[in-house]
């Protein structure tokens, strides 16, 4: 196949792109002739910056033409999109609609259901934007990236759409990564029929002993993140150590508040190789997340080495962490279950021996590049069967807001 690949990266590197440029070296592994465009948001500060850019989602006619001419120069049989925020945006959808080309979209995190793209206000969950024709009180709250005039911004990215039919006629195939993020994506409007599960793969890291007598976090120090929650289990607990592997905004002030525990060893980030390394050593990962993850990418690396997760009970983790098989499940945002359940874990050599060997197989059966392949391939299927019985032509009022990209 031909296969057009777009992505807007993110200023700091994380799962989604990851998992795009993990699909792109997939396909061409295999044969296809694949055509990555991708932006980035290196410019983006913060304050009025992220407001512009939060506005430029709406259309952007540059983006439309620069598509355009991909489809006409390389002819693809399918336009995948991964992430379109914030400069890229859903023009490039109406661009392959005239070309007759299928769009598939990766829903990566929850951003078409939400402003702030997390389904979190504060360090609770929430569900108030939740197929609602306009997310106003994600406005009135500054969802996104705490600024009223940002969140509206996206709210009206997401509404403008919403009335042009854009998520019900320009997209012919949504991968959702859970059946979590399907129901949830089905909930707030869009069409059930055309929404697939297909998860997240990493490539095969081989299995540790987890003999390092540690437990480990890895990812970035962030409220969402859930790393106060963690460290406060961590005063409750003195075995096992902890080493916490990332960086982020939070991590000067929580060392600083929680320099006292001897028990607790910063590593900063760290390369993929080490973090592989450590992952297999450990004997337990946490991921103490507020929100509803999409798909850890460190729990699927974490299953691959063998090493069983203690993880919040929220989400898509509640379903991919089976308690008392592959892991355990702690009640999110709560420091004493989760050092109890890591207390548990430490004095249950046995049990925990037969979850690593589960974590293990749970990688095997559905997280491998092998299993992933033939369902990305069927996804594109679907997509290119939808768009073939579709109606010819563009549709939705989008078309005639947005003029002729030629004259600009």
């Amino acid at each position: 196949m031909r296969i057009l690949l777009l992505h807007n990266r993110y200023r700091l590197a994380g799962g989604e792109d990851a998992v795009y440029e993990a699909e792109c070296a997939m396909l061409r592994a295999r044969g296809h002739q694949v055509t990555a465009l991708v932006e980035n948001n290196d410019s983006i500060g913060g304050g009025w910056s992220s407001v512009r850019a939060a506005a430029s989602s709406v259309y952007s006619r540059p983006w439309r033409r620069r598509i355009s001419a991909a489809i006409v120069r390389e002819r693809p049989d399918v336009l995948h999109v991964h992430n379109f925020f914030p400069r890229i945006s859903p023009s490039v959808y109406y661009a392959a609609r005239e070309n007759g080309v299928p769009v598939v979209q990766t829903l990566h995190n929850f951003r078409l259901l939400c402003p702030n793209g997390l389904l979190l206000r504060g360090d609770r969950p929430c569900i108030a934007c939740l197929g609602k024709p306009l997310a106003w009180r994600g406005v009135i709250h500054g969802c996104y990236r705490g600024s009223r005039s940002g969140s509206a911004a996206v709210a009206a990215m997401l509404a403008t759409h919403r009335v042009a039919g854009t998520w019900d006629t320009m997209v012919d195939a949504y991968i959702a990564l859970t059946e979590f993020g399907r129901r949830m994506f089905i909930a707030g409007g869009y069409p059930a029929e055309r929404i697939v599960v297909k998860q997240n793969f990493v490539r095969d890291p081989g299995v540790g002993d987890g003999k390092g007598g540690y437990a480990l976090f890895v990812g970035r120090i962030s409220m969402e993140k859930g790393v106060r929650t963690l460290l406060e289990a961590w005063q409750r607990l003195a075995y096992p150590p902890l080493k916490i592997a990332g960086d982020g905004p939070l991590r000067l002030a929580l060392q600083r508040e929680f320099r006292d525990l001897a028990n607790v060893e910063w590593l900063g980030g760290r390369p993929a190789v080490e973090v592989a390394r450590l992952m297999g050593d450990a004997c337990a990962l946490i991921i103490p997340s507020l929100y509803y993850e999409g798909m850890p990418l460190t729990l699927l690396e974490s299953f691959a080495a063998g090493t069983p997760v203690i993880a919040s009970d929220l989400g898509a983790m509640a379903s991919m962490v089976e308690n008392g098989r592959n892991g355990l499940r702690f009640e999110s945002g709560d420091a004493d279950d989760l050092a109890a359940k890591v207390e548990w874990m430490w004095t249950h050599d046995s049990e925990w021996a037969a979850m690593r060997r589960a974590a293990r197989e749970e990688f095997e059966e559905k997280y491998t590049e092998e299993s992933n392949y033939p369902l990305l391939m069927a996804t594109y299927e679907l997509a290119r069967r939808v768009r073939s019985t579709a109606e010819r032509g563009v549709t939705g009022s989008l078309t005639c807001g947005c003029a002729d990209d030629r004259r600009d």
